[in-house]
């Protein structure tokens, strides 16, 4: 499947500028494979580094086609749209980069390994990667990860896609810069198409949900600290994921992710968030179940804060530390180390 060595070019139309790109950007961020070209047809010529602020020297083009006089191997689908669909001209894009040639890694809940059109496509050697499969063997959850000796770091958030999964990676960089034995266990496609262990959650029937979350947690419980990707939100309605989470993983620590300033869920503008101090209450009591589970505390808060200029940042991070009383900074901005100082305690 995916090697070190394979050149990535990505798809990411109205991605590189919007919220659709969640995939793209995290792989422009963390991905050990060299990127050579990003397809956006509505950012075209425009300096990914000035777009994303992520030092990335690839070249903006406008189709699949455009990528290839950068030799690329393996096309990537950075974009999301709701409900992880695939969209009929995206389609017929993937089509022309197998038809040149190009593998896939596809993330999208649409599989594509077997459609008879593309696997007509396929030549030797080439390959089309659902990410977004129910792993075989699984059964449910037991609690057994409570027993292991190693921290396990849950992220948590006031709301889907406010960057739980960049909270754990970084928690984990700053983990690995200490010297400690540290695995970032990824719950979704992109932490997957980064190359981590394992499992797209919410590719999981539900009554599997939580054991399929145990035995990546078992798998790899002979670290000194495991970085849990979170997904979804207690206080989302649309969202499934955390509770499973919880039970699987029998988080050691909690981390609560939340963007700076929003005080309603996404798509949901009549659901408020509540303060802070009233969501890590509710995050502890849910994670320990009246004492059924270990007591379990939020120890920091890691705040987005990409919208907001440096020194807006600064002072959104001294109210939320103020009104918590925990270390909070944005972990991509800051470092994740005021969060990690207090994990380690």
């Amino acid at each position: 499947m995916l090697k070190p060595s394979d050149r990535l070019t990505l798809l990411m139309h109205e991605g590189t500028q919007g919220t659709k790109g969640k995939t793209g950007i995290s792989l422009l961020r963390y991905s050990d494979n060299p990127i050579v070209a990003v397809i956006d047809q509505q950012s075209v010529g425009q300096s990914l580094t000035a777009l994303t602020g992520i030092a990335r020297n690839a070249p903006i083009v406008g189709s699949v086609l455009d990528t290839l006089p950068y030799q690329p191997d393996v096309l990537a689908i950075g974009i999301a749209p709701s409900g992880g669909g695939l969209p009929e001209v995206w389609r017929q894009e993937i089509k022309q980069g197998v038809a040149a040639g190009l593998s896939v890694i596809n993330g999208l809940h649409t599989p594509m390994a077997t459609d008879p059109e593309l696997q007509a496509l396929l030549q030797p050697g080439q390959w089309i990667w659902d990410v977004r499969q129910e792993p075989p063997g699984l059964s449910v959850g037991s609690g057994k990860a409570r027993l292991l000796s190693c921290r396990r770091v849950l992220t948590i958030g006031t709301d889907m896609s406010v960057g739980k999964m960049s909270t754990s990676l970084e928690l984990h960089r700053a983990s690995l810069a200490r010297g400690l034995r540290s695995r970032f266990l990824a719950t979704g496609q992109t932490g997957l198409m980064l190359g981590h262990d394992g499992v797209a959650l919410d590719a999981v029937r539900i009554d599997f949900a939580a054991g399929a979350v145990e035995q990546i947690v078992l798998r790899q419980g002979d670290a000194d600290i495991l970085h849990v990707e979170g997904q979804g939100s207690f206080i989302n309605p649309a969202s499934t994921a955390t509770l499973p989470l919880m039970r699987g993983s029998q988080p050691t620590h909690l981390v609560l992710v939340h963007r700076a300033g929003q005080t309603q869920i996404h798509n949901f503008d009549h659901v408020i968030i509540p303060p802070l101090p009233k969501v890590i209450e509710m995050y502890e009591s849910v994670a320990t179940a009246g004492g059924a589970f270990a007591p379990v505390k939020v120890v920091g808060i890691a705040l987005n804060t990409f919208h907001l200029e440096e020194a807006e940042a600064r002072g959104a991070i001294a109210a939320i530390h103020q009104e918590t009383g925990l270390p909070c900074t944005d972990v991509i901005r800051f470092g994740a180390e005021p969060i990690l100082e207090a994990i380690l305690i």
